[in-house]
């Protein structure tokens, strides 16, 4: 795997990092619910436990196929979090029945719709970092000044790739290649994701070093306008389009390689086509290259060491990656 490298951080820190029920704790941000409608959403508390597990054990109890069940992202095992579900609402009063020792369904709401994947605004994690010594937690106030400014490199985290990084990376290009098949669709497409993905993180890197002070924004490069949630090129970059980078309004983004997805042109294209691969057969996206993290909170117990973070992603951001910046470190 590429190393993640962090701009403006020349400190490396050793504190202890672990993602476990305690010490990792993740809350969706939910969109407005319609309060009327077909489905019932679930605001859902579940510890050790990820999203698959639990969509295979409410489809199992109700007695539906796992499709029938919506969810807005996916959550890590190891860590308590709190997300939304949604189920037809004709199973309204057979899931009052639901008992499970790491799940709990704290509210219900009325929608419209069937959640879908990205049907969130984001997601707030509380984080505990261990082994933390003062002058640390000086340095980490530091570099959270530097991030509420200047946003972090929207890097996929390890979690994305795996635990065989390389194997997984081999296997997921053979499929691409058309060289394995895997009969797993679930396992096909997270493999072929990684793959996508490790572009990405490529293409970051090598656009990180062209300034070591700030992102460089190139000729060429897709935006995406925070506001209108829509992407957009512009003919070149204009003090106007240097301002509104400042003031968090827009973000450049990167290449997933794939089907039907826009690509840079000019001199950010140069870059952006080495980064890519016309094989992939699955739909590309952009994803932003620099995320905005809002209302981080450091509070330190000293009789404890700990330092704990509090703080507030975009959907799709990684909070690892975060917590690599401040330990300028790769954790995997």
């Amino acid at each position: 795997m590429i190393r993640r490298i962090y701009p403006l951080n020349e400190k490396i820190l050793n504190f202890k990092f672990v993602q476990n029920e305690e010490d990792f704790i993740v809350e969706e941000q939910p969109i407005k619910f319609s309060l009327n409608g077909s489905f019932l959403i679930l605001k859902i508390k579940k510890n050790n436990c990820d999203t698959w597990e639990l969509i295979d054990r409410l489809a199992k109890f109700l007695g539906v196929y796992s499709n029938e069940i919506g969810y807005a992202g996916l959550k890590d095992k190891r860590a308590t979090t709190t997300q939304y579900i949604s189920i037809p609402k004709k199973y309204s009063k057979e899931i009052k029945l639901f008992r499970n020792k790491k799940i709990e369904i704290l509210e219900t709401f009325l929608h419209n719709e069937k959640l879908n994947i990205g049907d969130l605004e984001g997601n707030r994690f509380k984080i505990n970092l261990h082994n933390v010594e003062i002058p640390d937690v000086n340095h980490i106030q530091k570099i959270i000044k530097i991030i509420s400014k200047n946003g972090i490199p929207n890097y996929f985290g390890y979690q994305r790739f795996g635990k065989e990084v390389v194997e997984n990376f081999e296997k997921a290009k053979a499929v691409v290649y058309g060289e394995e098949i895997v009969k797993d669709k679930k396992l096909s497409k997270m493999l072929i994701s990684a793959y996508q993905s490790s572009f990405f993180n490529a293409w970051l890197v090598e656009r990180l070093a062209i300034s070591k002070e700030e992102f460089a924004l190139l000729d060429g490069d897709i935006f995406l306008d925070l506001e209108k949630n829509k992407i957009f090129t512009p003919k070149a970059i204009t003090q106007n389009i240097l301002n509104d980078f400042k003031a968090q309004k827009i973000t450049p983004t990167g290449l997933l390689p794939g089907r039907k997805v826009f690509k840079a042109m000019g001199e950010a294209l140069k870059i952006e086509s080495k980064y890519d691969d016309v094989y992939i057969q699955e739909k590309g996206y952009r994803r932003e290259a620099i995320v905005y993290p809002k209302n981080i909170t450091c509070k330190y117990d000293a009789s404890k060491n700990i330092c704990t973070l509090d703080f507030i992603l975009p959907k799709g951001s990684y909070a690892t990656v975060l917590v690599e910046y401040l330990a300028n470190r790769n954790f995997s």
